[in-house]
């Protein structure tokens, strides 16, 4: 199961370079993982520095 991100999220962009599968994005002003590309590997969670991704 894909992770999420949360409305906690500030929008700063660290889990980005961290997601080995290039799974994360930003559009219209937001971050989102498109779950088809997530390989659930969890690199993001760490890289997060508002807690706001976790597993779906």
């Amino acid at each position: 199961m894909a992770h999420k991100i949360s409305d906690v999220c500030v929008n700063c962009g660290s889990c980005v370079p961290d997601c080995p599968a290039e799974a994360i994005s930003e559009k219209d002003g937001s971050h989102a993982i498109d779950p088809d590309k997530c390989t659930d590997c969890g690199a993001c969670v760490s890289a997060c520095p508002t807690e706001a991704i976790s597993a779906g």
